[in-house]
């Protein structure tokens, strides 16, 4: 028996191409020589579709089909479709070699007993997370330690909820890229200055109180219920709300700023006080008189000192320096909020 390729499939080929020859000369009588030449053919033909020769695909089918039409025909146009499938094969990709990130995590467990806080180093293959400082934490508590505690939520900087300490700047862990510098170890702590209820979440109570007490809602004197009416306001006093009503009280500003550090239960914080201004100063707010009033004391706008880390590090690129800047303009008499320039209602002044 002479063999006429080296690969399986040109073995089986061939283990075929015999029964064939046998079933030919007892019952077909075709010529021995026309079969070996027939079994050549298609043995050349399949093993150049697995060099990916899309010609040689054609003759394979055209000499299959007229000139095996019996059980050995069957068999090749089998085997030719399996050749096809083995030749579109994808090679396997190579193995990537990883990319071990360190991140070392402030972690504090108050229900542990005797647990002081500390700093835990873990290691993130690069290759296997997203961009963002969020995306490894994630990775850290889905894959590595579960008990690691952070707030997060949108993960599109909108709700200001994973707001932490990041290498020594305060800004939102899921538009924080992860610095890709694989020797340096990154260092991640709850934002600075706030009591801490567990890692990397700090104690917002105070922060909303000071927010509570700006009074963060439009007030009227006409009488009208809310909903009532729809209450206009011209493009130009529109125009003085951008850059305030943006923020997203992440409070990464108020707690980078050291006045808040030393007086965070009197000083309102940058956050806070930027936000008293956008209502101060809405054209359709007949209160901002009151709204002053409660302001004039010497810790609830006076303690900023101008140092302007809050404008530094808001991750909204927003400026709460200016803001309460304008505040102290208006509480000395120095600025005046102006007519607005559409009634509410709908009339012009």
């Amino acid at each position: 028996m002479t063999s006429f390729g080296s690969t399986p499939l040109q073995e089986e080929l061939h283990i075929l191409g015999e029964r064939f020859t046998k079933y030919s000369r007892y019952y077909i009588t075709a010529p021995e020589d026309e079969i070996v030449r027939y079994k050549k053919s298609v043995t050349t033909a399949v093993v150049n579709i697995i060099s990916e020769n899309s010609a040689a695909m054609a003759t394979t089918l055209k000499v299959v089909k007229i000139c095996y039409p019996g059980s050995f025909g069957n068999a090749c146009r089998q085997l030719a479709v399996r050749a096809q499938s083995t030749a579109a094969a994808p090679a396997p990709e190579p193995v990537q070699e990883k990319r071990l990130k360190k991140f070392s995590v402030y972690r504090w467990d108050p229900e542990k007993q005797g647990d002081k806080p500390h700093m835990e180093t873990y290691e993130v293959d690069l290759n296997t997370c997203g961009p963002m400082i969020l995306d490894a934490l994630l990775k850290i508590k889905n894959e590595i330690d579960p008990g690691l505690t952070f707030r997060r939520s949108c993960r599109e900087g909108i709700c200001g909820s994973c707001s932490m300490n990041i290498g020594g700047v305060n800004t939102l862990a899921c538009i924080s890229k992860i610095d890709s510098n694989l020797s340096k170890t990154t260092k991640i702590y709850p934002l600075p200055h706030m009591y801490v209820i567990k890692d990397l979440v700090p104690d917002m109570n105070n922060f909303y109180e000071q927010y509570r007490s700006i009074q963060p809602w439009l007030q009227r004197e006409d009488g009208l219920n809310p909903g009532d009416k729809q209450y206009l306001q011209s493009v130009d006093d529109r125009k003085k709300l951008d850059g305030l009503y943006e923020c997203i009280l992440c409070a990464c500003c108020s707690t980078s700023c050291p006045s808040y550090w030393w007086n965070g239960d009197k000083y309102l914080g940058p956050a806070v006080l930027m936000q008293a201004y956008r209502w101060i100063i809405d054209s359709r707010d007949e209160k901002s008189e009151e709204r002053l009033k409660r302001l004039r004391d010497p810790f609830s706008v006076y303690r900023c000192h101008t140092i302007m880390n809050c404008t530094k590090t808001c991750p909204k690129g927003l400026n709460p320096g200016r803001a309460i800047a304008e505040v102290k303009k208006l509480l000395s008499g120095i600025a005046k909020k102006g007519e607005p320039g559409l009634n509410a209602l709908g009339s012009a002044n």
